[in-house]
Order: C-alpha cells, then structure tokens, then sequence
C-alpha cells in the first residue's frame, strides 16, 4: 500500500520548487528576473519529470515489498542552485530512500531504472506533442530536453546515482537508456535535428 508521510510530501514540495528555479535560472543564463517569469512553465515540465521520476521509485520498490520514502538532500538543493547560475546543473535535490530485509541487485536495478524510463517516456510524450501539431512549442521542447536530461544524468556511474545499481544489474539495459535519454539531449541541444523527425 502506498503511503506518503508528511515531512515526504513537504521535501517533494521544496525539491521540487527549487529545482523549477533553477532550471529558469539555467535556461535564462542566470537573469534572475527572466528566470522567476520562467518558473510557470519549469514547475510544469520539470514538475511532470521531477515527481514522476521520483514516484516511479517508491511505487516500484513499494511493489517488491520495501518501504521507500523520499528525502531531500539539503546541500543538493544548493548545489542545485548554485551550478545552475554557473551555467550547468547539477540535479541531486533528493532521493528515494529504501528499507528492507534484502534488494538483491536485480530488484535494486529495476527499482533504480524505473525514474529514467519515466523521464524518456515523458519526453517522448513531449517529442510527440511537436510531431503531430507541428509547431514549436517551447514548452513542449523544453519538456522533452529536460527529461531527456534527467533521465541521462541519473544514469551516471557514479555520486550514487542510479546509474550505478543499474550497470551492475544489467550493462546492456543501462547502455540502451543512456543512448536513448542522449538523443533527446542531442535534440535539446541541437533544435535543428527536429526537421529530421517533424
């Protein structure tokens, strides 16, 4: 059964405000005025990435039988902040904390996978938002680039990230998700690349 504790709900809330600030913060080259007019639409793509990727955890963990609670990471929220105004992102807000008697390193692989696959189908959900109106959205592309960034950067090898787990788990798996959540990077980072879909 899924239960969420009040101190889990507040640190969603406040990781979840401060990581839509600081994607404004990255995407307007550190104007704080432009960034704080940016928020609505962060909340919105980032919020969609954010807290589904973090739920995906629990619901997964809670499904093989743990107890999973999310807990933000106060120096990762800074750290957050800070690389965001220095023109990078550095996403560690927080983290689904997992209680049980054994995670075997399948089950810990799985679990760890679930935000990343969350994240591209996201993007993928934005991605199709361009592809059948055909327009630019802005939103839609930014949604797409940022989920496509999530997922990629919780899959590095190391920080303890869920990479990590997943690589011991499954090699193969980890590298199909990288290159995929790369592409949309790729695709964030070069616009042009769209015509080649669109």
């Amino acid at each position: 059964m899924v239960k969420f504790t009040t101190s889990e709900i507040r640190d969603l809330l406040i990781s979840l405000i401060v990581i839509s600030f600081a994607f404004a913060i990255l995407i307007s080259d550190g104007n704080i005025s432009t960034s704080l007019s940016l928020i609505p639409i962060t909340i919105v793509v980032v919020g969609f990435g954010f807290i589904f990727h973090e739920l995906a955890h629990k619901f997964v963990a809670i499904r093989y039988g743990f107890w999973a609670e999310y807990k933000m990471w106060i120096e990762g929220l800074v750290l957050c902040l800070v690389t965001a105004y220095f023109g990078f992102l550095f996403a560690a807000p927080g983290a689904v904390y997992i209680h049980g008697e054994y995670i075997g390193k399948k089950e810990n692989g799985i679990i760890s996978i679930a935000g990343s696959i969350t994240n591209i189908i996201l993007a993928l959900f934005f991605l199709l938002i361009i592809k059948i109106t055909g327009q630019f959205y802005y939103w839609a592309y930014l949604g797409m680039f940022i989920n496509g960034f999530l997922a990629f950067f919780n899959q590095l090898p190391f920080f303890g990230l869920d990479g990590s787990k997943v690589i011991k788990w499954n090699p193969l798996v980890w590298i199909l998700i990288v290159v995929i959540s790369l592409g949309f990077v790729a695709i964030g980072y070069f616009p042009s690349l769209l015509s080649l879909i669109l």
